[in-house]
């Protein structure tokens, strides 16, 4: 009994001991609260994280800048965390109550807070060794935009981007750091060049690897982007990531660049509804002034004189046919008319506990300036769910980005049609409505823009993340994502096509039809581990990759009808043909490594591994190994700067890898066929279409940079310096072949090499900070260089005429022009050969069309509850000029008033040779040599203000919890530059370019 006494005893004063343990622990709980304020303009701040630090219990500051949080323990430190502001950590002591105000001041480095994306992983800024640049939301929202590539331009150091076109639904040519490879549209068909695009740790698929041809007279190359599916609305962050170091995780993929783009998630502790609506309206700039009616008359008329030949019959614009008097702006027509653009955005978000949401729906419209009712059209819709368990152990994410986009346009870019009339040209509608076709005399461009084309676009990008702490540092974690792109396009070609008189009918007219079906998953399991010794700090990643992607691809064609009512149904089609029909499977798999060490929080190393696989290679060459090492030296630290007065961070970082490439499409390396498309006694036929080659491997790139980045006084002044040196070889292009083989070439690695250089420069500056003014700047300068180094036996190979070692591989051979005969009036060129003839032997001047070097700057002006910000996008190019563009002087179809400078026996100096209207020989040999020669690309100098808003926060009492904002913005609101007549941002001669645009709306958060 004694015993068990006993034992109780010792029982009970261990449960008092308990007790009274837990009694003084619950003592030390209380209640923190207080506000969160902008230290420039003293207003309140929502989402701001508040936590006490080693807690893993998060609070958040609603639209008053009001938080609530519990504290315990002794000397508690309380943190406040955003991502567009500066850390604070904030001793409480005994306060229950504390205000705190954010912003930039003596004692907060900014630079040091910024947390960037690396795809597989997030760094901070201050410790990162890699080269990633970053926008956010505030870049983003408010530009009358509908891909955010467009809200990116001009903001970037080494990223080029360029709209192809100001039609709808368009591509871009997006460069990070210049071209790799030698793939190109003009060279091969298809662009070897394309970064990466990351959308919630899920890798959207290149949409463009199979085409239907349907497209692309109205958008250069049928190119379209993948992020055309993305709401710009729906981002959190944009990151580009750039050099060796942070593309190596990776691997193949990353070898042009990685973007990385991370939709908004949902907030703590509150529900906040977001509504947006904007409209706007565009036009077409810097377009050409074109001849008056008595200007074209004129040289028409001395065109047939200089020919020797009577105005002739079919000569309808100058003999009289058409209304001599009759004078209309084709020009303005076709291209002059106004855009419509409308936008409206719905969101929810919040959450409690461990678990947020987002969901948000929007709907965008948008028209062309051409005349008649086209339009664009996009529906989106977007869900992101995160749920953490109590103990932070588990944590499980989804999100899903839906798109449905509905496209309608002409058959061809209106652009390329207006300059094909003469300015007295018969009305193109008779008094009915009808096509007008003057009797047979005028071939009325409306009856072929009866060719509507149509494409529907159903995209899907799916994500699912969990992770669960084990313990002791080690993580599993587990992404998996699924992906769908399907297009559908379809063109008609209804009998209203041809004139009347030629009576054709129902049963020529036809229907063509084409489904491109995208879809892709990935699964990738991870393994992290982080430990934290001392001054030392470690953390390893080692991960798989498992990708699929799985296209079906078809054109059909639908000709004979009874009636062009039923155009649309290819059912009811005489006869039905599927001249191409193309099914493939890519699969990619991968296993890759990251080690990281911090020292001292001031020496950082980073190793990145990783062993790709690829179905494009044969067995023999499918794996390659590619990794890369990254070093970074916080100087400041460093003893004699760490109490600097003048610099707040520095920061000297290196990096060195190799990437690989394998966007060069599926069964490359195969002994492929394909059928004829027609039958010979009942059975079809099938053509050899390329040669089996088991060496066919990777292309490699070597990538190195060294970087400077620095803070000083306060971080009101921040520069950044890198300069990148990058090496690609093993070029995946068609090795020519002799014409024994049957084949033009093989598709093979040639021993070509390709240079791409550079100077970065970003600086940012806090001009002036005040309770009511605040003033920043951006700047961003790139001084990029592309070489070919090495190309064996260039000289005897097909691409002798496309390239030059030496050279950039943006390049193109010309005539040397050496100006107008002053006897016969005509162009005249260099021999370059002396062999007494002028031919494509005679090419011998080489134009590197490119970038010299382009930048921006960026202006911001807070002032209360007013601001205005600028951005000015600069270049200095070679590019083609308004000489390429159109043909000869003389022929009928209006030409630029620049084309009056035409050769006469009274203008011996002129510009253009004399006119001509197609029955000299001589002359339209000379005018198509002319079209080919150095004479149509020259130098140039833009600046273009690319985006201006202006914002004000309307002022509303503080209770009612509600945040209304108007706004105006403006895109492509004026170019200034030495290049006349057309706009310099262009691609493909011709084409529409990007409109301005100016918008007007509102956005509601409550």
């Amino acid at each position: 009994m004694k015993k068990n006494f006993c034992s109780l005893s010792h029982i009970q004063v261990a449960f008092g001991f308990t007790l009274l343990a837990s009694g003084l622990a619950i003592g030390q709980m209380r209640v923190i609260t207080g506000t969160v304020t902008d230290n420039t303009n003293n207003k309140p701040i929502s989402g701001i994280s508040i936590f006490q630090e080693g807690s893993d219990a998060v609070a958040t500051s609603n639209s008053s800048g009001i938080y609530r949080v519990e504290v315990s323990g002794e000397n508690p430190v309380l943190v406040f965390k955003h991502p567009d502001y500066p850390e604070r950590k904030v001793p409480l002591g005994n306060k229950t109550v504390v205000h705190v105000s954010l912003g930039i001041s003596s004692d907060e480095n900014e630079i040091k807070e910024v947390v960037l994306n690396a795809g597989y992983y997030k760094v901070a800024e201050r410790e990162s060794t890699g080269s990633i640049a970053r926008i956010t939301a505030k870049d983003i929202e408010n530009q009358p935009v509908n891909n955010v590539l467009q809200s990116a331009q001009g903001r970037m150091a080494g990223v080029s981007i360029t709209q192809n076109s100001g039609v709808p639904g368009g591509g871009f040519d997006v460069q990070i750091r210049g071209r790799n490879s030698l793939r190109s549209y003009a060279t091969t068909g298809y662009d070897g060049n394309k970064p990466l695009y990351v959308v919630d740790g899920v890798q959207l698929p290149q949409v463009n690897d199979f085409n239907s041809g349907m497209s692309a007279s109205i958008h250069p190359y049928s190119d379209t982007n993948p992020l055309n599916s993305i709401n710009p609305d729906d981002i959190e962050s944009f990151e580009v990531l750039k050099d060796a170091d942070a593309t190596a995780i990776y691997g193949s993929k990353g070898a042009n660049g990685v973007i990385l783009i991370t939709t908004k998630r949902g907030k703590r502790d509150r529900t906040e509804v977001n509504l947006k609506t904007s409209y706007g309206l565009g036009n077409t700039t810097n377009l050409p002034k074109m001849m008056s009616l008595d200007e074209y008359a004129t040289m028409r008329r001395l065109a047939f004189a200089n020919d020797g030949v009577a105005v002739p019959g079919i000569a309808y614009d100058i003999n009289g046919v058409w209304d001599p008097g009759r004078s209309t702006d084709w020009q303005k027509y076709f291209v002059g008319n106004t855009a419509e653009f409308s936008d409206v955005q719905v969101g929810v978000s919040g959450g409690s506990g461990g678990t947020q949401f987002s969901i948000s729906a929007g709907h965008n419209e948008e028209t062309t300036v051409f005349p008649g009712s086209y339009r664009y059209k996009r529906n989106n819709i977007g869900v992101n769910v995160q749920h953490a368990s109590s103990d932070k152990r588990f944590r499980i994410a989804f999100s899903g980005l839906g798109s449905f986009q509905d496209n309608t346009l002409p058959p061809t870019d209106f652009n390329l049609v207006y300059s094909a009339l003469a300015p007295n040209a018969p009305n193109l509608y008779n008094s009915d409505g009808s096509i007008n076709w003057e009797n047979g005399t005028f071939t009325n461009p409306m009856g072929p823009a009866t060719q509507t084309y149509t494409v529907d676009t159903k995209s899907l990008n799916a994500n699912l993340t969990s992770s669960y702490v084990l313990g002791r540092g080690l993580s599993v974690n587990l992404n998996t994502g699924y992906s769908i792109h399907n297009a559908y396009d379809q063109k008609i070609f209804p009998k209203t096509t041809y004139n009347p008189n030629s009576n054709i009918g129902s049963n020529v007219s036809s229907i063509r039809k084409g489904e491109k079906l995208n879809q892709s998953w990935i699964v990738e399991p991870q393994l992290n581990y982080e430990l934290k010794w001392g001054e030392n700090r470690f953390s390893a990643l080692l991960g798989t990759s498992f990708q699929e992607q799985r296209s079906e691809n078809m054109v059909m064609v639908g000709r004979g009808f009874a009636s062009d009512e039923m155009l649309t149904n290819i059912g009811a089609a005489t006869t039905v043909t599927v001249p191409s029909a193309y099914e493939s499977l890519y699969r990619y798999q991968a296993i890759y490594a990251r080690f990281n060490y911090g020292y001292k929080k001031r020496y950082f190393l980073n190793l990145t591994g990783r062993r790709d696989g690829s179905s494009r290679f044969g067995s023999d060459r499918r794996y390659a190994n590619f990794g890369a090492v990254g070093a970074a030296w916080v100087f400041s630290e460093e003893g004699l700067l760490k109490d600097s007065p003048w610099l707040s961070f520095g920061k000297l970082r290196t990096s060195y890898g190799v990437a690989g490439n394998d966007q060069i499409g599926d069964y490359q390396y195969y002994d492929t066929y394909q059928t004829t498309g027609g039958s010979y006694g009942g059975s079809s036929g099938i053509n050899p279409q390329r040669l089996f080659n088991r060496n066919f491997s990777w292309e490699v790139t070597r990538k190195f940079e060294v970087a400077v980045e620095t803070g000083m006084f306060d971080n009101r002044l921040m520069l950044n310096l890198g300069y990148y040196h990058n090496i690609s070889s093993n070029q995946l292009v068609g090795v020519p072949m002799p014409a024994t083989v049957g084949f033009a070439s093989m598709q093979a690695n040639l021993d070509a090499t390709v240079r791409n250089r550079g100077l970065e420069v970003t600086v940012q500056s806090v001009n002036l900070k005040g309770r009511d003014w605040k003033w920043t700047t951006g700047l961003n300068f790139t001084l990029p260089e592309n070489k070919l180094l090495e190309f064996p036996d260039l000289e005897r190979s097909t691409y002798s005429n496309r390239f030059e070692v030496g050279k950039s591989t943006s390049l193109v051979k010309l005539y040397r022009f050496t100006g107008i005969d002053p006897v016969t009036g005509l162009y005249t060129f260099d021999d370059a050969n002396g062999d007494g003839i002028i031919n494509t032997a005679d090419r011998s001047v080489s134009k590197e069309i490119r970038e010299y070097w382009y930048g921006g700057i960026q202006n911001s002006v807070q002032y209360r509850n007013w601001t205005f910000e600028v951005l000015v996008q600069m270049v200095s190019q070679s590019q083609y000029n308004i000489l390429s563009t159109y043909g000869d002087v003389g022929y009928m179809g209006n030409r630029p008033s620049v084309y009056l400078d035409y050769w006469t026996p009274d203008n011996l100096d002129a510009q253009f040779q004399r006119p001509s209207a197609g029955y000299s020989t001589a002359a339209a040999t000379a005018s198509t040599r002319f079209a080919t020669s150095d004479a149509t690309v020259s130098d140039s100098f833009t600046v273009r203000v690319k985006n201006a808003s202006l914002t004000y926060r309307i002022p509303l009492p503080e209770e009612r919890k509600l945040v209304a904002r108007v706004f105006v913005n403006g895109q492509n609101l004026f170019v200034f530059s030495n290049r006349k007549g057309l706009n310099p941002e262009f691609l493909v001669a011709g084409y529409s370019t990007p409109l301005r645009v100016v918008s007007f709306g509102l956005s509601v958060n409550f």
